[in-house]
């Protein structure tokens, strides 16, 4: 059926390899005011279509970072002050190279090497020449950091894991510390110890590490399990969240605390913060929006581009008609789809008619053809790592004439918190949802027994509607509430059956 295939194509060979997720990496200037970092002056220093990532400063008005080119990824060194010119240093097309860093005392960095053999080492590359040498090839380095000129710390791979390696060039010995380990690891400023992320437990933790006694001390708790940290002085941790900077005082210890939120579109999922050594600058790595890359797959499509087109989605994305009927699983599956979709159909386009979007999710209205036939669906893509890990699917499977009327009566008797109204236009057996399937109320009694306290004990309580799609039995609202001097954003699905509103999935 049209309505069931119009959005299930992919590519009709599966090409050998997939493009990377498209990152950017930012560079601010930065001023630390009553113990909180303040960013000035941004700078898209990469602006590259394709993987940018991993920056280091070399020194004070110098940034490196990796960067794809010609379908590989080099080393790229970027001058701050000298006209904000670049330049490569490495040129590898048998492999790639990743997270450059200064090598102490010497005008050279290292970087880890993948070749096109499956070999993953660490490599001594001449800032001048390019020239690059072993540093050495027992070891299969995922992330590394300079202690000082001759001790190296590690995270190795080892089957599906990473270990924490000392490694000492002048004796060659290498040093197993900690096994599951993070791939941040950090000199801590004015201490002779570094800091990583032990993984052992469930419960993330930064650590710290003296390579040379190989004592370990517990610094923080991992906030929701982020894998990048900095040291803005010797006492403050940064992290990205989302679209967030939040820090940890390691002095008073009061938690985790959002600092900086940046409402640019262009700045998403922040990882891979860095600062230099002055602590005037500082960069990070953003993805691209999330509305980018799901226009980037509209546009891939309607071009018939099909390999642009599935470089848009993860590895295992999961494909499913809304909430959870699950139609197939990863790139694959989806090529076969696609093989026979092309195979039968002349022409197909989509126009996307409105949309929603919050946090990492996209909700789009979707007007198809596909040889002439008109279809109608809502698509909610999610995405994650800068790319496509899941969309659903809603489609009109039938039609009723009063569910926009009744969920606008139910937004009025909100407004007033008026919670018999309010109540009067669900069902008995209500069920309500956390996106995309995770019941955590049903029944009329609960619910209004959670709605009532809530009424009660917010008296500025307003929900004003931004945007509205509504397909067959089901609407799907952007909300912009107030509450208790607050405000957040949030997405309600609605379901009517029989004049009444029956089901609600949340997203946040």
């Amino acid at each position: 059926m049209l309505r069931s295939i119009v959005f299930l194509l992919l590519l009709a060979t599966p090409p050998l390899s997939w493009g990377q997720a498209n990152t950017e990496v930012y560079l601010f200037d930065l001023e630390t005011v009553n113990g909180n970092p303040v960013l000035t002056n941004p700078k898209n220093i990469s602006n590259n279509q394709g993987y940018d990532n991993q920056p280091s400063f070399w020194d004070d008005n110098t940034v490196l970072f990796s960067s794809t080119r010609a379908d590989q990824t080099d080393i790229l060194r970027f001058n701050i002050e000298g006209g904000s010119t670049k330049r490569w240093i490495t040129n590898t097309p048998t492999g790639s190279e990743y997270s450059p860093l200064k090598i102490p005392g010497k005008e050279a960095i290292s970087s880890i090497r993948l070749d096109l053999d499956g070999l993953q080492r660490l490599y001594e590359y001449d800032l001048k020449t390019g020239e690059s040498n072993l540093i050495f090839d027992d070891l299969k380095v995922g992330y590394h950091v300079w202690f000082n000129e001759h001790i190296v710390v590690s995270t190795v791979l080892v089957g599906n894991r990473m270990d924490l390696v000392v490694s000492n060039l002048q004796d060659g010995s290498n040093r197993t510390f900690q096994k599951n380990v993070g791939r941040s690891l950090l000199k801590i400023p004015d201490s002779q110890r570094i800091s990583y992320i032990s993984k052992e437990n469930k419960a993330w933790e930064i650590k710290s590490l003296d390579p040379i006694s190989g004592a370990t001390e517990k610094v923080a708790d991992v906030v929701k399990q982020s894998e990048d940290i900095c040291w803005l002085n010797g006492h403050t941790i940064l992290t990205g969240i989302g679209k967030s900077i939040l820090k940890f005082d390691t002095k008073t210890e009061t938690g985790w605390e959002p600092i900086l939120q940046f409402e640019q579109e262009e700045i998403n999922n922040i990882t891979r913060i860095t600062i230099n050594k002055s602590g005037n600058r500082l960069a990070f790595v953003s993805e691209e929006s999330p509305i980018k890359i799901i226009d980037q797959q509209v546009k891939t499509f309607n071009d018939r581009d099909l390999y642009g087109f599935v470089s848009c989605y993860s590895e295992d994305v999961l494909v499913e008609k809304f909430p959870n009927e699950t139609m197939y699983r990863g790139r694959t599956k989806m090529s076969e789809n696609y093989e026979r979709f092309y195979q039968n159909t002349k022409d197909a386009s989509v126009e996307v008619v409105n949309r929603i979007r919050i946090g990492n999710k996209v909700i789009d209205e979707e007007i198809s053809w596909v040889d002439g036939r008109k279809g109608h669906q809502v698509a909610i893509y999610e995405v994650k790592n800068g790319l496509i890990a899941s969309m659903r699917f809603i489609f009109p499977e039938w039609e009723t004439n009063d569910a926009e009327s009744v969920v606008k009566e139910q937004l009025v008797a909100y407004n007033a918190r008026d919670i018999d109204g309010f109540m009067a236009t669900y069902s008995n057996d209500i069920k309500l949802y956390n996106f995309p399937n995770d019941e955590f109320s049903q029944g009329q009694p609960k619910m209004k027994e959670r709605y009532k306290s809530f009424f009660d004990s917010t008296p500025d309580l307003n929900c004003e509607i931004k945007n509205r799609i509504v397909i067959g039995n089901k609407v799907i609202d952007e909300e912009y509430i107030t509450a208790n001097n607050s405000n957040f954003s949030a997405v309600a699905i609605y379901e009517v059956k029989n004049g009444k509103i029956n089901k609600v999935t949340f997203l946040r």
